[in-house]
Order: structure tokens, then C-alpha cells, then sequence
């Protein structure tokens, strides 16, 4: 199933932890040969310098970096290298050598190695801000960290580590923790001949701290003082063709957007050329987290839990395809989805994750439908720059993805529950990226075996549809609208005609109420629902 990295509560020795398995089986992908599974797609050199750990836990991290992609099934239990970790971790000591430890093991090009770690920190027992702050002083954080022998991938980590730590003690923890050498570090790796990857996870450092108000400020103002403002310089990487600087610009972009916003400086959407671009991505049929190109084509995740999107035209005739360009090669599970596909984001539930929705991850070489996985043989995983091509044909009742052209096989399991109806759709974990081609430029790889439509040639979109507003502009839009008594409770939008049995709450229309298993109000489990009379003499 499509798992992310979000995670229930359980229980180890008596202390809670949110290590849940169906979550964390997507955070490796386990291989179709029978050899261990390699996604390290370039040679690293061993770190010149190592932070202070011990060899066992050294070893139980990797263990965990090649066993966690075994655990696909929702009742595997968690891997015992996990509950090892946990109980070091347990005590301060040993949460900051299982942290520096992940810092000097993980490596920089497996392509859900960022993941893992935040994986394995959500993991551990929350820690103190001590604990944090004893870290940064092992980590010698400061602007001067470049005359030291620290590798670019341990900076890396030490960055995905800081955001990882910013996001779990948000408010005054997050405010102590964001010290004058920790924001020195993650500012001096701006520059652009600093390592791309560095730079990318230090950006999203810096928003992770910015979810408390006090330091997006302190942030802001410590941006403004440099001249020119690093922000700027790297958002003109967002249509590189190199794929670690193109995360750059869009990260940076979305920064200089959403969050440290420059005076005089145009959004994005006001300057993007939209000319000839009839389909998005959907900004009204979003999970909270995803964000959004300016041009409504590329999204990306960096929150930690499994992000989904629909396009905005719907099919329910006839042969259609559509074209994804893979950014960043980790879990993506990315297809064909209706509207009774539901977005459960912080469950780990995504397209291919019910009856109504069918998609293929490459990362795991996996084709999902209804929680369910079937394994792809014999290709290799998905890789930066490849192209996952789309194939629905309704006249045939058949899906095909392929990838650079060639076909995989052919799907029909979508089509005992749906017939039509299908918008192109994805979900992203952790770190994820891609570019959505719908048929306003030339497809790399078009199918030669049968005639098809493009999205882009039979859908129109207004002005107004096209904007992709920034997340404090569309909150700010949002409360202009007056939601009318009756509305429903879910989606405040069509009226409250139905009631549950046998609790009797109210409040939920029909559309949102085919999807409720138990009751939002209660949770009691939904046996009936029948049509409310008092809703309908209103």
C-alpha cells in the first residue's frame, strides 16, 4: 500500500513511539531480484572526519537502510534493529550517538536516505531542548564549517536532522534550539558553490524552523541583511535541467513566496508564463502539504507525511495519456485516480490506496490498487529524468504505465469499481518531486500502438483558475467566503442532507458521507445512514 512517513502510536518498553509499519514501508524499496537492493546510484568516498558513535549502532542503522524496504504488508512487525535503536535512544547519550551516527552512515545518493532519517528520529523518544542543543555543540555548527573535514553528505543529514528536530518541537523549544551558530550554518550553505544537495536540505531546514513565528521573523530579517539576498539568486535555478539545482529553485522560490517574502518583489504567479496551459495540477483537490509550481505543473512534498494532487479535467471516454518527468527518484505513486479516491495523508493512505484509484511506484517497482501491491519484474528502479508514461484507454478498459517508452504491463483491476470519471493524480512522500506534462508541449515518449487525447487539447481553464496563489494569500481569499449554515461539516460545500445511525449526528452531505466508514463526530461505527428530515424542511 502507499505508505508515508507519518505514523501511529505504539508502545515500546512502556514509552510511546510512532514507529507504525504500514507508514514505514515506504520508506525503502525492496528489490524484485533476489540480490539486496541497491539504490545508491553513485560511489561515495568514506568522511575524512567522523562524529563521535560507537559500531554497533553504526551497523543497526544500516541494518535498518536495507531491511526497512522489506516491509510492504500492513502486519510486518517493525525490524529488530529499530527496537534496538529505540531503546539506545531511550537515554540522552545514546539519542545523540544514534543521531551522529545517521549523520556519518546514511549516504548522500540513496535516494530515500533523508527519509530514513527522518524516519528513525520519529522514531526515537521526543528529545529534550538540552539534548538538541548538546547536539549542535557536537556538530560544531557555525558559519565556519567549511574549514572543517565535515563531508558534504554528513552536512546533509545534519540538515534534514535539524528540520526533522524543528518540525517535532515547534514553538519555544524550536525558538531555543535555532542558536546564532545553528543559523549561521544553515545560511552560509546558501551560497551557490556550496554542495546542491546541502543547499536544498538546508532550505527546507529553514522552513521547518519557520513554522514558529518568532524565528520565521529572525530568519527573514537575517535574509534581508545580505546583499544580495541568497533567496534570489537561487530561485533562477527552477527550470534547470539539473535535477538537485531544479529542487533548489523551486524550494527557493516557494520560500521567497510563502514565507520570507522580499518588498517589491512579484509572486511568482504573477510573472509565470501560463500561455498555452489548459490543465493543472488542482489547487482546490490538494492535501494540505503538497506544493505547487506557479504554473500549476510540478508539485512537491517536504512535509512528512504522503501527499496527494488531481489534475483539473476529467475523463470518462476514449484514450487518454499524460507524461510525468521523475525529479527526484524516491516513493512517488503516481497514476489514475475519481473522486471517490480519498486523500488520507496523515494515514499514509494515497493513490492506488483504494478501490477507486490505481498508480505504479517506481522507487519500489510496485503497481497499487486498493491498498494492494504487485510487484513490476526485471526493470530497474525509476531514476532522475525518467519518464513514467500514463496510458488510459476506457474503450478497452485498460491502464499501462511505461517508463522511457517502454510498456509495462497492462491493469484492468480499476475498472471493477469504476468506469468513469478518472483524473491524472499522484502522492508524494517525503522529499519528492516531479513535472506533470498533460499535452502542452510534445510528449518524450507518445504511444505508437493505438490513437489518444491529451488532456490539454479538449480542457480550457480561465485566468482565475490558472492562479496558483501562495498558502497565505489562498487562507486570506478563503475567509472572504461565508459558509452557509446548512454546509456540509467535511467539505463546506454541498448541504448537510444526511444522518448517521445509530448516533444520530447530522451534518454531512451524501457525496461526503459514501466515504465515512464511522462516524467523524464519535467514531462509532456507521451502520445506516438515512436522509435528514429536518435538513430537508430547511
Amino acid at each position: 500500500m502507499g505508505n508515508c512517513l507519518c505514523k501511529n502510536t505504539a508502545s515500546h518498553n512502556g514509552r510511546n513511539s510512532s514507529y507504525n509499519t504500514r507508514s514505514s514501508s515506504m520508506a525503502m524499496a525492496k528489490n524484485s531480484y533476489d540480490h539486496p537492493l541497491d539504490l545508491t546510484t553513485q560511489a561515495e568516498p568514506p568522511p575524512q572526519f567522523k562524529f563521535p558513535t560507537l559500531p554497533h549502532i553504526d551497523k543497526l542503522v544500516l541494518e535498518i537502510l536495507g531491511v526497512i524496504g522489506l516491509l510492504v504488508d500492513s502486519e510486518q512487525e517493525p525490524p529488530p534493529a529499530m527496537l534496538k535503536l529505540h531503546n539506545i535512544a531511550d537515554k540522552e547519550d545514546g539519542w545523540i550517538q544514534v543521531v551522529s551516527s545517521m549523520v556519518n552512515v546514511i549516504p548522500m545518493f540513496n535516494p530515500l536516505g533523508a527519509s530514513v532519517i527522518t524516519l528513525m528520529l520519529d522514531d526515537c523518544p521526543l528529545p529534550s531542548k538540552d539534548s538538541v542543543l548538546r547536539l549542535s555543540q557536537v556538530f560544531q555548527l557555525s558559519q565556519d564549517h567549511k574549514k572543517t573535514k565535515i563531508s558534504a553528505t554528513q552536512q546533509r543529514n545534519i540538515c534534514v536532522v535539524l528540520g526533522c528536530i524543528a518540525e517535532r518541537l515547534a514553538g519555544p523549544s524550536s525558538i531555543a534550539i535555532l542558536s546564532d551558530a545553528t543559523l549561521d550554518f544553515l545560511l552560509s550553505n546558501l551560497e551557490e558553490d556550496v554542495d546542491p544537495h546541502v543547499i536544498l536540505f538546508s532550505l527546507i531546514a529553514l522552513e521547518k524552523f519557520a513554522q514558529t513565528s518568532e524565528n520565521k521573523i529572525t530568519i527573514k530579517n537575517r535574509l534581508l541583511k545580505k546583499d544580495p539576498n541568497p533567496l534570489l539568486s537561487l530561485e533562477k535555478w527552477a527550470n534547470q535541467t539539473k535535477y538537485v539545482q531544479r529542487q533548489v529553485g523551486f524550494s527557493a522560490q516557494w520560500c521567497l513566496d510563502n514565507l520570507f517574502l522580499i518588498e517589491g518583489r512579484d509572486y511568482s504567479h504573477n510573472t509565470v508564463d501560463l500561455t498555452g496551459i489548459n490543465v493543472m495540477l488542482n489547487t482546490k483537490d490538494v492535501s494540505e502539504y503538497l506544493k505547487i509550481s506557479p504554473n500549476g505543473l510540478e508539485a512537491r512534498c517536504d512535509a512528512y507525511s504522503f501527499e496527494s494532487v488531481r489534475c483539473t479535467f476529467q475523463v470518462d471516454e476514449g484514450v487518454w495519456y499524460y507524461e510525468t518527468l521523475i525529479i527526484t527518484s524516491g516513493v512517488m505513486q503516481i497514476g489514475w485516480a475519481t473522486k471517490d479516491s480519498t486523500f488520507l495523508n496523515h494515514e499514509g493512505y494515497g493513490i492506488g490506496d483504494d478501490q477507486f484509484s490505481l498508480a505504479f511506484d517506481g522507487c519500489r517497482r510496485l503497481i497499487w490498487h486498493n491498498a494492494r501491491s504487485e510487484r513490476v519484474f526485471n526493470i530497474p528502479c525509476w531514476r532522475e529524468g525518467d519518464i513514467l508514461g500514463c496510458l488510459l484507454d476506457l474503450n478497452k478498459q485498460e491502464i499501462i504505465f511505461s517508463i522511457n517508452g517502454a510498456p509495462l504491463k497492462t491493469c484492468k483491476q480499476l475498472f471493477e469499481k469504476a468506469r468513469s470519471g478518472f483524473f491524472a493524480a499522484a502522492s508524494f512522500m517525503s522529499f519528492q518531486q516531479c513535472l506533470f506534462n498533460f499535452g502542452n508541449v510534445p510528449f518524450k515518449y507518445p504511444p505508437k500502438d493505438r490513437t489518444f487525447q491529451t488532456f490539454n487539447d479538449h480542457a480550457t481553464l480561465n485566468p482565475e483558475e490558472k492562479i496558483v496563489l501562495p498558502r497565505h494569500l489562498f487562507l486570506k481569499e478563503l475567509r472572504k467566503f461565508s459558509v452557509r449554515e446548512d454546509s456540509c461539516e467535511l467539505c463546506f460545500d454541498r448541504k448537510a442532507t444526511v444522518k448517521l445511525l445509530p448516533c444520530d449526528h447530522r451534518g454531512f452531505c451524501q457525496e461526503c458521507s459514501k466515504q465515512l466508514i464511522e462516524c467523524p463526530m464519535c467514531r462509532a461505527p456507521i451502520q445506516e445512514m438515512s436522509i435528514d428530515s429536518n435538513a430537508n424542511s430547511t
